[in-house]
């Protein structure tokens, strides 16, 4: 449930008891207070005691090859989690996260949200939208699995397959690359069934099964339709373009082959926001209504996509890979993070804390918060938000 109670009022709601540090835990020198966002103003070496890193003045890194890269000049990321072990702040996560409120305003900035970055599988949906409009015909289940990151259970595999044969095609036209289920009991199933990693295990099959599909509706060929200058992959930087609005920043290969479109978590949330909000009949509304019904196929049963939209109804969520997160209410609003360590320990704690900000009371955001530390097998801390 959502009681659409603003970030502001419900911060002040909470008060210092909600912002204040768990009892006992040691402060590494220099470390940010968990209850505000940090000081982004200077760099603060974990174990420096209390020294200001030097200002890298912009320089660019001498292994960099050139790489695309972030502002290295600008104010360092907020802490946005913190783990902490038997009482001592062990490790900090920064990061960036944007809450946009109900009319598409920014309630919320930590951090950079405005420079580009690489959602990863954050994408899906917008990249399902786009093989609606190129005249894919799925609905239900299949859309659901077009936008999934799928655990690789024996439903997610089976339909992989299904759709592929609707199509015409074989798991020999998969551009996805061998891999086992990114579930680990998935994998220890799929292994001891005498199993090994193949292309429709891969997380990002279904995806793959939608584009060929698409590519098989519109008369393309499906030969390089992971290529950026494919007309399906024209049609989908076109979609995400419009649900964003912004122009993608760049153009790189994603873990699975296809196209990874780079823009800005505001962007993100902006385009998540987008599909909650679009008409119905829509492609984006219809790829919005598949995920929620059927989240099983989005993700996986031991994953926080799916739990969250079980848990809270309306809600689209969908995470990516280097510990990018984005999520829709059903009334507009809408958030999205990166980690920046790419750290994904850090994502379910950091999304229980926004979503509490924004006013989402449901019993599911404890079980997606809940992130401990083991020593010995036994809880000796936890990952924790610290804003």
């Amino acid at each position: 449930m959502t009681d659409g109670i603003r970030i502001r009022d419900v911060a002040a709601a909470e008060g210092a008891e909600a912002r204040a540090p768990a009892p006992g835990p040691t402060r590494v020198p220099g470390s940010p207070d968990s209850g505000r966002a940090p000081d982004c103003s200077r760099t603060v070496a974990p174990d420096s005691g209390g020294a200001v890193a030097p200002d890298s003045g912009g320089a660019v890194a001498p292994d960099s090859g050139g790489a695309v890269a972030r502002d290295s000049g600008a104010a360092v990321a907020p802490v946005l989690a913190e783990a902490i072990r038997s009482g001592f702040s062990e490790s900090l996560h920064r990061g960036s996260l944007v809450v946009l409120g109900a009319g598409g305003e920014v309630e919320l900035a930590l951090g950079d949200v405005v420079s580009p970055v690489f959602p990863r599988s954050a994408n899906k949906p917008m990249q399902a939208a786009g093989v609606l409009r190129a005249g894919a015909d799925l609905s239900g289940e299949r859309l659901a699995l077009a936008t999934g990151s799928h655990s690789g259970e024996p439903f997610h595999r089976d339909l992989v397959l299904t759709m592929l044969a609707e199509a015409g095609l074989t798991t020999a036209a998969l551009r996805t690359p061998a891999d086992l289920p990114i579930d680990p009991v998935e994998s220890q199933a799929h292994l001891a069934a005498g199993g090994s990693a193949d292309p429709v295990s891969m997380n990002c099959s279904g995806k793959h099964a939608a584009m060929l599909a698409a590519c098989v509706a519109a008369g393309w060929s499906v030969d390089g339709y992971v290529d950026p200058e494919h007309p399906l992959q024209l049609l989908v930087r076109e979609t995400v373009e419009e649900a964003s609005g912004e122009k993608v920043a760049h153009v790189g290969v994603d873990g699975c082959g296809a196209p990874l479109l780079a823009f800005s978590l505001t962007g993100l949330a902006r385009a998540f926001r987008s599909h909650v909000l679009a008409a119905p009949g829509t492609a984006e509304r219809r790829v919005a209504d598949a995920m929620r019904a059927h989240p099983e196929y989005v993700a996986g049963t031991r994953r926080i996509d799916t739990w969250l939209m079980q848990g809270v109804p309306g809600a689209l969520a969908k995470v990516g890979a280097e510990a990018v997160q984005a999520v829709a209410l059903a009334d507009g609003r809408a958030l999205a993070f990166k980690i920046e360590d790419g750290g994904k320990r850090a994502v379910g704690p950091v999304l229980a804390r926004a979503l509490r900000l924004m006013g989402v009371s449901a019993p599911v955001l404890g079980r997606i918060g809940d992130a401990p530390l083991l020593g010995g097998g036994r809880p000796a801390g936890e990952v924790r938000a610290a804003f």
